[in-house]
């Protein structure tokens, strides 16, 4: 089962580089008003979501603890991530803050899932 949950482990954090990754390779456009949420951004906020509650089911399954306010605030954070990255997925330029927005969420959920124990 540990090697299970690694690999998804693994993978939650491809999504997480992907959503990242796609941020701040477009910080100086953003800059510009030219930034634009890419399909790898849509991808990786999708993996994320999947992977997260395979992860949380995994867990459960081993009879490992479980922090549901914890994971309950982090899907919270991802929904609100995806549905701006959805939502706004077909726009020639994103606007500024909301652009802004999903970087500093996502960034927030990293930070919550690392120092939050």
């Amino acid at each position: 089962m540990d090697v299970l949950i690694n690999l998804f482990v693994g993978l939650h954090i491809v999504g997480i580089a992907a959503l990242l990754g796609g941020f701040l390779t477009q910080m100086k456009t953003m800059g510009q008003g030219a930034a634009r949420f890419t399909p790898a951004m849509l991808h990786g906020a999708l993996t994320m979501l999947v992977t997260g509650v395979i992860l949380v089911g995994l867990n459960q399954a081993d009879d490992q603890s479980v922090n549901n306010i914890k994971i309950g605030v982090k899907l919270a954070v991802l929904i609100v991530i995806l549905g701006l990255v959805y939502v706004k997925r077909d726009e020639e330029k994103a606007d500024k803050g909301l652009f802004g927005l999903v970087g500093l969420l996502t960034l927030a959920n990293i930070f919550i899932a690392v120092l939050w124990t």
